[in-house]
């Protein structure tokens, strides 16, 4: 971005943003291009990220557990983590179902309640601080989704009681998805399985949603290990 598009973006005097830019280049969290002017991301960044990246390897960890999931239900596998008031999909593995749901992918962000990865953490979640995430994600919901805010909180209180979440075609008709979030205390992340909806019918979600359950407390134990 140039200059006056960051002044723009922030609402702060051209002056302000300037001052502050010049500073984050100092110290090497920016770097301005000699012609065009525009400021991109600098080498600071990437090794901020590098020292991070040992503690938040949590695809990483997950992956083989991921692989068995698709193996035992034969559909698509996702992990979903948190960042924020959004999910962000950082793994998946593929069943051999014919048909597949390939709903996300990886790198794919959503407001939290939209997929059931999302839901399932939400789900976990304290009340208070759920239903604060869910107003302020009230008026995204919409545009990416078949659902409303009303909704989200309904499929919350169900997956609360049932123990895992449920979606069906909540972005992408026809497609059905069940999420447990992990670890169950303090929810970071959750894993979910996605197929076409005639494959999640009432008994067959209830199998995977317990299924998930098991890997979900599997991985908690093991991630716990690991801190």
């Amino acid at each position: 971005m140039r200059l006056g598009d960051v002044a723009t973006a922030t609402g702060l005097p051209t002056s302000t943003c300037f001052r502050m830019l010049q500073r984050l280049e100092v110290e090497g969290l920016l770097e301005r291009h000699p012609v065009t002017r525009k400021y991109f991301l600098g080498p600071l960044l990437h090794e901020l990220g590098m020292l991070a990246y040992p503690r938040l390897q949590l695809a990483a960890h997950c992956e083989p557990v991921l692989a068995e999931i698709a193996d035992e239900t034969q559909d698509t596998v996702y992990l979903s983590e948190r960042r924020g008031l959004e999910a962000v999909c950082t793994a998946r593995a593929l069943g051999d179902y014919p048909i597949k749901a390939l709903t996300l992918d990886v790198g794919i962000r959503r407001p939290l309640g939209v997929g059931a990865g999302g839901l399932a953490i939400l789900c976990q979640l304290p009340p208070d601080e759920a239903q604060d995430v869910i107003d302020a994600n009230a008026s995204r919901y919409a545009k990416l989704s078949s659902l409303d805010a009303a909704q989200v909180r309904a499929a919350v209180e169900e997956g609360r009681a049932r123990g895992y979440a449920f979606l069906d075609s909540p972005v992408f008709a026809g497609t059905a998805a069940v999420g447990v979030a992990l670890p169950a205390e303090h929810p970071v992340a959750a894993i979910s399985v996605a197929a076409v909806s005639a494959r999640l019918d009432a008994g067959r979600r209830a199998e995977v949603g317990a299924a998930l359950q098991r890997h979900a407390q599997r991985l908690a134990r093991m991630l716990a290990a690991l801190r």
